[in-house]
């Protein structure tokens, strides 16, 4: 195991993260928006996410084993989508495109998670709890768009 390149794969994603966080702290209007029911207390969000993201990372160098190029570009732009998926709900409250671009999202984690189960199967499970989480999110993000 290269524990170097495991280390890189985890921070990638959790540096990401951080940096969104970051950028959307200030436009953060969760607590003033109706919620759709279920909707979990804004502090679940920053761990569920830091577990997400380690999961991925570990996934991503477990894919890479291969050395499989577009694995490693699937996963770059999903990351991508992610990323500027809290840009688009947050700081600029485009709730609509904001659904329509986390739909994208699961559909790129989707064909993600096919290439990972055809290199290693662990690598495209590690991903399956992000995809439930995505589909929750839709579903929050929709409800949101359509309370407010």
């Amino acid at each position: 195991m290269n524990y170097k390149k495991l280390i890189k794969n985890i921070l990638l994603p959790l540096i990401i993260g951080g940096i969104v966080a970051l950028i959307m702290i200030p436009f953060n209007d969760y607590q003033t928006l109706t919620l759709p029911p279920l909707s979990p207390p804004s502090i679940v969000f920053p761990i569920v996410w830091t577990i997400l993201y380690i999961l991925m990372g570990i996934s991503a160098y477990l894919s890479s084993e291969n050395k499989k190029e577009e694995n490693f570009t699937i996963y770059c732009w999903q990351l991508f989508f992610n990323a500027l998926w809290s840009i688009i709900f947050f700081v600029f409250k485009l709730r609509l495109l904001a659904f329509i671009w986390i739909i994208i999202l699961i559909i790129l984690v989707i064909f993600m998670i096919k290439k990972f189960l055809q290199i290693n199967k662990t690598a495209g499970l590690l991903q399956i709890p992000y995809l439930l989480w995505l589909i929750f999110a839709a579903y929050l993000n929709l409800g949101v768009y359509l309370l407010n």
